[in-house]
């Protein structure tokens, strides 16, 4: 039995396919109610990212940096409950498919299907968690919290370039994407957390945009009052900060799925749907799997 801590790269680029086929099969009800879920998971961690950020007036102005240090450390808990429970998140699934659909293990039509149903699933969540548990519960109704859910809005959707929200966008789903990837490789719990932690607080400190994290953030900052309509969010941070986020993904995908998926055999994985479970891929791969990770 492999004692070693870590999966292979190739053997994680492997994990990815075989992650893309379980998503292809899975019920399209399971698959949206699962991004219903990582909505309302990933706002969890953007919430508490404006809580600590938005009420550190005092730090905000003497030293911004650490602000953004501190906002940024404590927002990857909700990538790590996402990850921990399997659920459907977006950004994600734009490195998982495209490796797939290159190895020919899930037909293309797949990749539109299931950016339609997740796409729709993380923003039901994440407005459902913006308007339910946070604006109409009023936990952070009242000053410096208010004000600083408006300005965070206007940050992401209104004062950037579409062009400069595109490229945040980049750079945000190349890290978010490099946590799933690193996370997948690991074999214990702790390992995973270190491992989504670490590239997370990296995107949020230095203000990269993810598409669905601004779900959550931009729409609350609508309902505090701010100065903008849901029209130009979608055009400008939303549009911008997808596409962004899917040249991201690809960052980490193609090359991946260059260096270690070059004799990847698709077969392995068309007798698995006649019985033969998980050890057809193995066999067809000269790097075993171990398959209970994640």
């Amino acid at each position: 039995m492999d004692a070693s801590p870590t999966l292979s790269p190739a053997q994680v680029a492997m994990y990815m396919v075989e992650s893309g086929v379980a998503k292809h099969r899975d019920r399209y009800e399971n698959v949206f109610f699962k991004a219903v879920l990582a909505g309302v998971m990933l706002s969890f961690g953007g919430l508490l990212s404006e809580v600590i950020s938005g009420g550190a007036t005092g730090l905000t102005a003497s030293d911004p940096g650490i602000v953004k240090i501190l906002g940024g450390f404590v927002f990857p808990v909700g990538l790590v409950m996402i990850v921990l429970q399997g659920l459907e998140l977006l950004t994600s699934n734009m490195m998982i498919f495209p490796m797939a659909i290159i190895k020919r293990a899930i037909p293309w039509w797949s990749l539109p299907i299931n950016f339609l149903l997740v796409t729709f699933g993380n923003l039901v969540g994440s407005l459902f968690f913006a308007a339910v548990l946070v604006k109409y519960s009023g936990i952070v109704s009242t000053e410096p919290y208010s004000d600083y859910i408006q300005a965070f809005a206007m940050k992401k959707a209104a004062d950037p370039h579409w062009h400069q929200i595109f490229l945040r966008g980049i750079g945000c789903n190349w890290l978010v994407c490099v946590a799933v990837w690193q996370a997948a490789g690991a074999r214990d719990t702790i390992s995973k957390i270190v491992a989504i932690w670490i590239p997370i607080w990296i995107f949020v400190a230095c203000s990269f945009d993810h598409v669905v994290a601004n779900m959550f953030s931009v729409p609350l900052g609508i309902m505090f009052g701010a100065d903008l309509t849901a029209a130009e969010y979608i055009r400008k941070s939303l549009i911008a900060a997808y596409l962004g986020n899917m040249v991201g993904a690809l960052l980490v995908g193609l090359p991946a799925t260059y260096f270690y998926l070059k004799d990847y055999d698709a077969g392995g994985l068309r007798a698995a749907e006649k019985g033969d479970s998980m050890s057809a891929i193995r066999e067809n791969s000269t790097d075993k799997v171990d398959d209970k990770r994640i």
